[in-house]
């Protein structure tokens, strides 16, 4: 019986997260501040007031999830909770990598706040606004979409971004033959195959220049063990020591989100409960179509939090 935290990536965010949070707790409202103080600007008026485009931005989305994961830890505590004490393992989908080891004590908060800056900066920056592309193939094997890859790489570069499990798999790469690739899974039978509407082709090659910028940037922080593992996303297995930790995280920018074998590798090694710590319920819900023996909670207001609190303090 292990409780895991995971924190939610990008898509997760929504004009007005955390409001609540820091409107009913002081150590909510710090985090805020900080994160302010750290980038240099109102952050929080953008995330709390919007205009949704804005924050939907790469650069401002990264750091505003995070502080709205960091909020409802710094909360939890301050009321008692010790991650080391009440919480097996972290994991984060993408972005959110960096949530759970700002919640680990890997970086400080205003690091955090800074590398996913720079982090959605350099992936928006790496590739040409038109040139990439992404798709969600939604009902094929894992298997079956690597050939489609394969098969759409004589268009250009096309690999699997995220492995999110429940038959939801992202491709990313080159716009043609993302597109190719969408047709071909179509043709072999995919319930569904849709280009998302993002703004550039994430964790695909195409991104080695935000790699670069974000190996520079990590090496540039202070970085401590996190208190309890990561299971790391390019990964799906326990990772402790910060300096590898970080080359994973170079990694990442380029590589795999393995979310389903994460969630797998939780149910292997007895974690029953996953809370998913932040802004919506996306993890929760794939989490429920990877593996139904494992329970998900939400934990993103005042009374989530209140009720996680009660269970895990008990």
């Amino acid at each position: 019986m292990r409780v895991a935290f995971t924190f939610p990536g990008q898509g997760s965010q929504s004009v007005g997260m955390g409001k609540d949070l820091a409107d009913a707790f002081p150590q909510a409202a710090q985090v805020f501040a900080e994160v302010d103080d750290a980038l240099g600007e109102k952050l929080s008026a953008t995330i709390w007031d919007g205009p949704e485009e804005t924050l939907t931005l790469t650069a401002n989305a990264q750091p505003a999830l995070m502080a709205v994961s960091i909020a409802a830890i710094r909360v939890m505590e301050a009321r008692g909770l010790r991650l080391a004490d009440h919480v097996a393992f972290v994991a984060g989908h993408s972005l959110g990598e960096y949530s759970a080891l700002c919640a680990a004590g890997t970086f400080s908060l205003a690091d955090t706040a800074r590398l996913l800056r720079i982090r959605g900066n350099a992936m928006q920056a790496a590739v040409p606004v038109g040139k990439g592309a992404m798709a969600a193939i939604i009902g094929l094997e894992h298997g079956d979409v690597v050939q489609i890859c394969a098969d759409a790489a004589s268009l250009g570069s096309c690999q699997i971004a995220n492995d999110n499990g429940g038959g939801q798999i992202v491709v990313s790469g080159e716009k043609d033959a993302v597109e190719k690739a969408a047709a071909l899974a179509s043709e072999k039978g995919a319930k569904r195959a849709l280009l998302l509407p993002v703004s550039a082709p994430f964790h695909s090659s195409l991104m080695a220049p935000a790699a670069d910028a974000m190996r520079d940037a990590l090496a540039g922080v202070t970085k401590h063990n996190p208190v309890v593992p990561l299971i790391a996303n390019v990964r799906a297995a326990a990772v402790i020591d910060a300096g590898e930790i970080a080359d994973l995280l170079v990694e990442q920018v380029t590589g795999q989100v393995r979310w389903r074998e994460t969630i797998e590798w939780f149910v292997a090694n007895d974690v029953t409960t996953l809370y998913e710590i932040g802004a919506g319920k996306v993890l929760t819900g794939l989490a429920r179509r990877i593996d139904k023996s494992v329970s998900g909670v939400t934990i993103n207001t005042p009374a989530d939090i209140e009720s996680a609190l009660a269970t895990l303090l008990a």
